[in-house]
């Protein structure tokens, strides 16, 4: 299975966390995951050492699938997360 990048990759809703601190980073990708139908893609932009670490592992503990992880110029992550079906 090929993981495709942020730029190849359609998404259904974009989400910018940069400027948020734990635990609100993840509260904030969950609210946006539940406002959307199982199987559309939430882009989301964050920044920091604990987002990096906490939004992919717990979205996927919720049974969420990470489709990929980009690193953009100016250091933030781009995650792309599929809401489970």
């Amino acid at each position: 299975m090929k993981l495709v990048t942020a730029e190849e990759q359609t998404h259904d809703r974009d989400l910018d966390i940069t400027t948020e601190t734990c635990p609100m980073t993840f509260v904030r990708t969950r609210l946006a995951l539940d406002r959307m139908q199982p199987g559309q893609v939430l882009r989301l932009r964050l920044k920091g050492d604990e987002p990096r670490q906490n939004v992919p592992r717990t979205a996927t503990e919720q049974g969420h699938s990470v489709l990929s992880a980009t690193e953009a110029a100016d250091g933030v992550l781009i995650l792309l997360i599929r809401k489970k079906s």
